[in-house]
């Protein structure tokens, strides 16, 4: 990207009529086309002023807490990057470390929490009808903190993943797509194949491919979800989905066939996730704690994923493809047959082939968090990064 470029692309910010400042990023589709416009750009924006060593330190001190009630490496560390990115602090909340242990409230914890705190990244995706509903219940809290003196200011909540979206890799996942296809605008008619994909393992959350069809859809792209019988998504994701291809112009098709999704795709994105029955159930065993239950529950459910070991990304399927040339997503650790597994999502050979891709369609990750976390403390965002794109201060001096 070239500094007339960036020019270009802060000037479409500042004509965008989006509405993030002071406002939680929590589901992508209660966002605004704007909204996720704006996002995209101000990643683009960052990533290049940080390529270019200009200081995006906007923050001389203040604190960036992270709550990840699930493991995490990709999202966790470009959390931290975001903040440290900003002149933020990052402090990770150890539950186990924490009086949480000792039964302090939710109401209690997000206002301990808070004092000196710009932004809150919650990850929950365990509990199936709970996570996105933590996140609103510590968000009421910070409310009532404000209002009533308790914080100076109410921190920002940034959704790490819960059991319904995954904002910040979609929105990772379509800065790329932007990039790889050259727009926005040149997304439409494009076909994604969102699949499942078989892994040895069980119990995968399902905001991933929620979170993708939730978002591709809006762009006019004709989104094929594919997955076994049995593996079906929550519902209301599915209405989202059939809601934006129909106002967007684009198509959704719900498929039990891989073959069918990948033909003539222009991007496959397999990737396996439990159905979600089980993942109702589960939930229920979790709270009850009961191990038994849960170990019987993942004896079953890794039989039944055993039926379905062709459902695989290999060299034959993304022959099908457009032009026999998808392009390969994945949010990454992928199952790779041979390599991580004996049998898994993906053959090691298209792997290897898209390995470096998937690197960088991660790598957006952080820069989209920035963006979340710019756009909703600074009402003048757009300003305050053509200011820094006009001053240029170094990052990195010497």
């Amino acid at each position: 990207m070239t500094t007339n470029s960036v020019t270009a692309k802060l000037k479409e910010l500042s004509k965008l009529k989006f509405d993030m400042f002071e406002k939680d990023f929590l589901l992508t589709w209660e966002k605004s086309d704007a909204d996720i416009r704006a996002t995209v750009l101000t990643a683009q924006i960052i990533r290049h002023l940080y390529g270019s060593n200009v200081s995006l330190a906007l923050y001389q001190s203040g604190l960036a807490v992270s709550n990840f009630r699930d493991q995490s490496t990709r999202t966790r560390f470009s959390f931290a990057s975001a903040a440290n990115l900003l002149g933020l602090m990052p402090v990770d909340l150890d539950e186990g470390k924490s009086q949480i242990a000792h039964g302090e409230t939710v109401r209690e914890t997000a206002n301990m929490i808070s004092f000196l705190t710009k932004v809150i990244g919650i990850r929950d995706d365990m509990f199936i009808g709970e996570g996105n509903k933590y996140m609103r219940e510590v968000a009421s809290a910070l409310d009532e903190g404000h209002r009533e003196g308790v914080l100076h200011q109410r921190p920002n909540i940034v959704n790490l993943q819960c059991d319904i979206d995954h904002p910040t890799q979609s929105m990772a996942d379509l800065c790329h797509l932007k990039e790889v296809f050259g727009g926005l605008d040149k997304l439409k008619g494009k076909k994604l194949a969102m699949t499942w994909a078989y892994s040895p393992s069980y119990g995968k959350p399902l905001s991933v491919p929620q979170g993708i069809i939730g978002l591709m859809s809006r762009f006019g792209m004709d989104v094929s979800l594919a997955y076994p019988e049995g593996y079906s998504l929550l519902p209301d994701t599915i209405k989202v989905a059939e809601n934006n291809a129909k106002k967007y112009g684009g198509s959704f098709k719900v498929t039990n066939s891989m073959e069918e999704a990948f033909k003539n795709a222009d991007v496959v994105y397999p990737k396996s996730w439990a159905p979600f029955n089980v993942m109702v159930q589960r939930t229920k065993l979790l709270h009850a704690k009961d191990q038994a239950g849960l170990k019987d529950l993942e004896r079953r459910c890794l039989d039944n994923n055993a039926g379905f070991k062709n459902w695989e990304c290999n060299e034959k399927l993304m022959s099908t493809t457009r032009n026999s040339k998808a392009l390969y997503m994945h949010c990454l650790p992928a199952d790779i047959t041979g390599v991580s597994c004996k049998e898994g999502e993906v053959s090691a050979t298209v792997f290897e082939k898209y390995r470096l891709a998937t690197y960088h369609e991660a790598s957006f990750k952080p820069f989209v968090i920035a963006a979340m976390i710019v756009l909703s403390r600074f009402k003048t965002a757009a300003k305050i990064l053509a200011d820094l794109n006009r001053r240029r201060p170094k990052r990195i001096s010497g």
